[in-house]
């Protein structure tokens, strides 16, 4: 015995376009719904008693002060209990939060509430799409809008586009982007080991990040702070996505925001320039 019919009907009913929010993050435009309304949607469809939340493990994985404002990284991992027609089902999900604040006390709480959340969020998205499942998946592409006489400006491009070097990441099947900076990778191996937090760090490429490439590493944008024994031992782990979960930590999102703080950095001085 499982979910009722009911509930199996309601977890196959996408998500209302009203509850969609959106960001933008890295220069691209992400979907997302709220803590809230997936909380409100769990005790919609499973009850208010008919369903558990338990925060597994939490972790501060950065912290960082800069002129008396605080940045504070959590990952933690959340555990999903429903309850319905005499059986139990768990589902669990990782989630990642990032804080900034005036006080290391305002930035830690903030930073972990947000993780737990995030965390949540993932694992009740698992059970179907009024908790936002189809928003992981990747955006379609916007419909160009014509002008009056049909005609769709943005769609002919000019005599400097067509020599432009082409971006092989905007084509339908085409290569990854693929940034090195070297400016960058000396930032991540600045920072403190993701486990240990012993410097200096070697800036390790993750793998899975993106798709492989004969002869090319990912992208400099994925890569986080290890220390030498670490970093030897991940490379002799032989599956590098189960050696990261064991350890509890997504480096995905850790290596996102190392690499907005450089983009920062990168604008700021643009600016000053």
């Amino acid at each position: 015995m499982g979910l009722s019919r009911k509930q199996v009907y309601a977890l196959r009913r996408d998500v209302r376009s009203e509850h969609v929010r959106t960001r933008v993050q890295d220069g691209k435009e992400l979907a997302y719904i709220e803590g809230s309304h997936a909380i409100a949607e769990a005790n919609r469809i499973f009850g208010f008693d008919g369903w558990d939340r338990e925060t597994v493990e939490s972790k501060c994985v950065m912290t960082r002060e800069n002129r008396g404002v605080f940045l504070v990284v959590y990952m933690s991992k959340v555990r999903i209990t429903v309850h319905s027609a005499g059986a139990t089902i768990v589902r669990e999900g990782h989630g990642c939060g990032e804080a900034r604040g005036s006080s290391a006390g305002e930035a830690h709480d903030l930073a972990l509430k947000t993780s737990e959340t995030d965390a949540t969020k993932r694992a009740l998205a698992t059970f179907g799409k009024p908790f936002g499942l189809a928003l992981y998946h990747a955006p379609k592409a916007k419909k160009e809008i014509g002008n009056s006489n049909g005609a769709h400006p943005a769609s002919v491009p000019s005599p400097a586009q067509l020599n432009a070097p082409i971006d092989k990441s905007q084509l339908k099947f085409g290569a990854a982007k693929r940034h090195r900076d070297k400016a960058h990778l000396r930032f991540v191996a600045s920072q403190p080991c993701l486990l240990c937090q012993r410097s200096p760090s070697d800036p390790h490429h993750l793998r899975f990040a993106q798709p492989r490439a004969l002869g090319s590493k990912v992208s400099d944008e994925f890569t986080v702070p290890l220390c030498r024994e670490h970093h030897r031992q991940l490379h002799h782990s032989g599956n590098e996505q189960a050696w990261w979960h064991d350890m509890g930590i997504e480096p995905t999102e850790i290596a996102r925001t190392l690499w907005s703080e450089t983009e920062g950095k990168r604008t700021q001085l643009a600016n000053a320039g």
